[in-house]
């Protein structure tokens, strides 16, 4: 299943107010992190899997990278990173990240960033991307954490006077789709345990370099009091891998 819910204008409109559309990376809390999870990008080919507005095909350009190619479904998406877009080595394409099909060691960099858990078949991704990295290339990705997906509802478990008691887990290695709400439509996510997306990787032919669950610093806890809750449960999952 390809989906893309970006392309109901509805939808999109929603999602073009939240915070990290509107403030691009800085906005977006898991950003550090997922920085410091790169490589040197100096003269890099770059591919970018589910650009969106391309926050991050520019980041790679600014740091110098020689080229960025960003793959996206949405053309709303497109048109958007398109318009804040002015560079000849940035390069966007409209295609779903199911259908990547790039020649051999085309890039030594790939990137993906809240993009993954909408993807129905990992392994094939992992395949694609081994493909084509160059050799000792490295494979940097962020999804939602998976006690967060295991559960479609994604929210906390409430007392009577609506204080937050906990975050439930169930169904946790019973993986594959979730029926989810996301800006009040329906969004499908594909639930895959930690151990599943590690192992994943590993099959593939990938050496895993770095995993992250991201616990809060104070300089994020400042910016945004609301990262407190992250101490009770992981919201996001980033890895970095390197082909072997």
């Amino acid at each position: 299943m390809k989906q893309n819910k970006y392309d109901d204008s509805e939808f999109f409109e929603k999602y073009s107010q939240l915070p990290r559309s509107l403030g691009g990376l800085d906005a977006a809390g898991e950003w550090s992190t997922f920085r410091g999870l790169l490589p040197e990008l100096r003269d890099q080919r770059v591919l970018d899997l589910g650009c969106g507005f391309g926050w991050h095909c520019r980041y790679v350009r600014e740091r110098q990278a020689r080229s960025v190619i960003g793959v996206e479904i949405s053309e709303n998406m497109l048109e958007r990173a398109k318009a804040m877009t002015v560079d000849p080595q940035i390069e966007y394409r409209h295609l779903a990240i199911e259908d990547i099909d790039f020649a051999e060691e085309e890039f030594d960099v790939v990137i993906s960033s809240l993009a993954l858990h909408y993807v129905e078949c990992f392994d094939t991704i992992c395949r694609k991307v081994y493909h084509c990295l160059a050799p000792g290339g490295t494979f940097v990705f962020s999804v939602e954490h998976p006690i967060f997906t295991a559960l479609a509802a994604q929210d906390w478990c409430y007392s009577p006077d609506g204080e937050k008691v906990h975050w439930p887990v169930d169904n946790y290695h019973k993986e594959g789709l979730r029926q989810s709400s996301f800006l009040e439509k329906n969004v499908v996510k594909y639930h895959r345990s930690v151990a599943t997306q590690v192992n994943t990787l590993i099959d593939s032919g990938f050496r895993l370099k770095r995993l992250s669950e991201i616990q809060p610093s104070q300089e994020m806890l400042d910016n945004n009091p609301a990262w407190q809750e992250e101490f009770r449960r992981p919201m996001f999952l980033l890895i970095s891998a390197v082909k072997s």
